[in-house]
């Protein structure tokens, strides 16, 4: 088609294509403990914080989404036992995220599994190139 060299040297067509084979990869890789990426990533953060507390705000401003995001992932891990909600002693408006036995293992699995993958970018096109491309990639995000 016509427009192939157009989207050969879109930034834009390219960043989404690779985003969408990203969730197929991330899909996969999580399918076995039924969750999607960004519950992966509040795990995550949940045990490398361990034991700080973590509040759902901080997760969203690192993550870069919304706090309704984060609550309904939240809500999803709390119902299957992997995290739970800790009233904030100093607000009793806030709470604190912690990892329940059973989310710590899970998370220690999702780390391993997300180490591997990068393990692999890094051998497929060399560390420091994945290190100049996400610079670039941020690059273009923050002149947006």
């Amino acid at each position: 088609m016509r427009i192939e060299t157009f989207l050969n040297e879109s930034p834009m067509f390219c960043i989404t294509l690779t985003a969408r084979r990203f969730d197929v990869l991330a899909a996969h890789l999580l399918q076995a403990d039924d969750l999607n990426f960004l519950e992966a990533l509040i795990l995550s953060a949940l045990f490398f914080e361990s034991p700080a507390p973590v509040k759902p705000s901080q997760l969203a401003q690192t993550f870069g989404t919304t706090r309704g995001n984060v609550s309904h992932c939240i809500s999803s891990l709390e119902a299957r036992g992997l995290v739970q909600r800790r009233i904030d002693p100093e607000d009793a408006r806030a709470y604190h995220l912690a990892l329940k036995p059973q989310g710590r293992k899970t998370a220690i699995r999702v780390i391993g599994a997300l180490d591997k993958v990068q393990k692999q970018f890094e051998s497929a096109v060399g560390k420091e190139a994945l290190q100049a491309s996400l610079a670039t990639i941020r690059s273009l995000a923050e002149s947006t």
